[in-house]
């Protein structure tokens, strides 16, 4: 028999919030959540990502802890990544955060 994936239930995401705010630690660390830096239309940094999961010259789908961010746009670049963060160059049109994570 499988084991069903645990979902954090909101007690705990409470808490992990409590606790960054005590700490004074940013929440991106605390909660492990993106965090997007965006300037203009022309660029945009992703920190805390998980990988790629699809990347064309006009969309890039990338894999978050709760779900996925999708990058729509034209001449879209990874101009580079490390383990945790990545930049993305080209005309940015919109930036969509789908949770994966949601109850349905």
């Amino acid at each position: 028999m499988k084991a069903k994936r645990q979902i954090p239930d909101r007690r705990e995401r409470s808490f992990k919030n409590r606790l960054s705010e005590l700490s004074e630690l940013p929440k991106d660390v605390v909660l492990g959540i993106p965090m997007l830096t965006m300037v203009g239309q022309m660029e945009l940094n992703i920190e805390n990502y998980r990988g790629i999961i699809e990347y064309t010259d006009s969309l890039i789908r990338v894999h978050t802890k709760d779900g996925q961010i999708r990058v729509n746009g034209k001449n879209l670049k990874v101009e580079y990544y490390t383990n945790d963060e990545m930049k993305v160059t080209g005309h940015i049109v919109s930036i969509e955060y789908v949770n994966l994570t949601a109850p349905s």
